[in-house]
This record gives C-alpha cells, sequence and structure tokens, in this order.
C-alpha cells in the first residue's frame, strides 16, 4: 500500500464502485465521497474484504449544499493533507424542478457547481503528476448555457429533466478544457470521460416516455464496469500519464472541435461560476 490519496465521489453508485474497487486495489489510500454514508457503509466492508486494502475511508458529502463541500475539503486537508486523485464521479438526473440551499437548480449544483467547488478546493492539496477525471455525458451537444436560467432553474423555459442534465454536462466538459489550460504548468492532468449509456440507479424509470427510451438504448447499454471503464484508465494507466485536457469515450480520445475547446461562453461560464463559489474559497489551503 502507498501513502497516496485517492478520492471518488458518488462512490457507493454503481460506476462509483467499479472506480473504488479499481484505486483500491491499485493501493490509494480511498476515500469514499458519499452523500448518506450510513447507507454507504455496508459497501465499504464489501470494498475492503474484495480489495485487501483497509485504507479505505467513508466521508460524507453533499453536492447539493456547498458548505458541506467545504467542510468535506477542509476535512481532507486536515486529516490527510494531499489528494492524488480526483474522481468527479456523482451525479443526479432530477425527475423534477428542486433548490439547493444555495439557491442553484439541484441538478446543476450536483452535477457541475459542486464538483468545480471540490476542485477548486482541494487543487492546492495536489502534487504534480496528480490526476482529476470529471464525469461527462454523450448528451453534453443538447446542452446550452442561457445565463442566468442555467443556475437558477436548470434550463430556460418548460422544465424537462433532460434540460438540465445536458446543460450540466457541457458545463463539467467546459470547465475540463478551461481548467486543463489554466493548471498545465502545475503537472496536473484534468480531463473528461463519457461513459456511454450505463445502466445505473440514476436511469430511473419514473416517467412516461422512459419505457420507450429503455426500448431504443437497451440493446447498447453498458455494465457499471463497462461504463467506469475508460474512467479508471484515466485515473491508473501510465499510458495517459501527462494526457490532459480530452474528452475519452470508449478508451479513446474524442476531438470535440473549437466549438467546444474554444466555446464562446467558457470564459463567462467560469467567472459566473466563480462568483457563487467564491464565499466559499475564501480562507480555504492556498
Amino acid at each position: 500500500m502507498n501513502n497516496k490519496i485517492a478520492i471518488v465521489t458518488g462512490a457507493d453508485g454503481d460506476m462509483g464502485m467499479e472506480e473504488t474497487r479499481a484505486v483500491a486495489k491499485a493501493g490509494y489510500h480511498t476515500i469514499m465521497a458519499c452523500y448518506c454514508p450510513a447507507k454507504a457503509k455496508e459497501k465499504y466492508r464489501k470494498l475492503i474484504e474484495e480489495t485487501g486494502n483497509k485504507n479505505i475511508e467513508v466521508i460524507g458529502i453533499d453536492l447539493a449544499n456547498l458548505q458541506t463541500v467545504r467542510h468535506f475539503a477542509d476535512t481532507i486537508k486536515e486529516h490527510f493533507g494531499r489528494v492524488d486523485l480526483l474522481m468527479n464521479n456523482a451525479g443526479t438526473l432530477e425527475t423534477g424542478q428542486h433548490f439547493t440551499v444555495d439557491g442553484l437548480e439541484r441538478t446543476i449544483s450536483v452535477n457541475y457547481v459542486g464538483p468545480y467547488l471540490l476542485t477548486r478546493l482541494l487543487l492546492p492539496l495536489m502534487p504534480e503528476g496528480s490526476r482529476i477525471v470529471n464525469m461527462a455525458s454523450c448528451v453534453h451537444p443538447m446542452g446550452r448555457l442561457n445565463f442566468p436560467h442555467f443556475f437558477e432553474k436548470g434550463c430556460k423555459g418548460c422544465f424537462l429533466r433532460i434540460w438540465p442534465y445536458s446543460n450540466s454536462k457541457l458545463a463539467i466538459t467546459l470547465f475540463t478544457f478551461e481548467l486543463a489550460k489554466r493548471i498545465k504548468k502545475l503537472g496536473i492532468t484534468v480531463n473528461a470521460v463519457d461513459p456511454g449509456i450505463v445502466d445505473t440507479g440514476i436511469i430511473r424509470m419514473q416517467m412516461f416516455f422512459d419505457p420507450i427510451t429503455d426500448l431504443i438504448f437497451r440493446p447498447i447499454i453498458r455494465t457499471p464496469l463497462q461504463g467506469a471503464d475508460t474512467a479508471i484508465r484515466l485515473l491508473l494507466d501510465k499510458e495517459v500519464e501527462g494526457q490532459t485536457g480530452t474528452f475519452n469515450r470508449s478508451r479513446k480520445i474524442v476531438n470535440l472541435g473549437k466549438k467546444y475547446t474554444e466555446h464562446p461562453k467558457m470564459l463567462e461560464l467560469w467567472e459566473r461560476t466563480e462568483e457563487i463559489v467564491k464565499p466559499f474559497l475564501e480562507g480555504s489551503v492556498s
């Protein structure tokens, strides 16, 4: 076992379990960042038994509450003092329009603003050679950044849950590209991954159109391990050492073109997000 630290958000979810299992097997002191730590305990014990790695811990985090994100980061700083791998895996696909204590639409907070803040808070703890992997999606082309609706309502116009989800995945993709440019000189890599359509708890058959969607996509749906495979590669493989600012699918880099790498609203997205998270960055480790 080594003294390096790996953090996986949503670690007790389907893909999160696969990613956590992989980094634990690789010998990392592994932090399972979970929304409900009590529910994660059974899976935590299972992972220790399966991997033989006793250095696995569960720490609570709510990406829909930015103060708890700050508290989580402070805990990591106090108890570990470093982070070598950060897997921003957690996500949600809300069945209705819900809002957080910070005044954000919940999907946007969990899938984008929360991971953004967490990454910004942990960056000072990351040495050269550290890796950040962000969970994107195949639906990012459907995303739109209509401000201020993006943050406040998730989307402009009529609410359909696919819109905030697509918008959040576009945002995390653009964040990946922008952050990679800003921290390249630090030797820290940042990459995004599209897991494909995966059979996880995030796909809930609760809306009238879902059975039709299921019928169409079931033949190409992936298992959690298949969905997590590319993320695991980006976290651990020596072959991708130094690779940064890329969008990946099925173990390959996908060239999204200047439409995304030089998106006209990329800088505005960064600046608006910075304003939202600024109170939670003040006084953080530097």
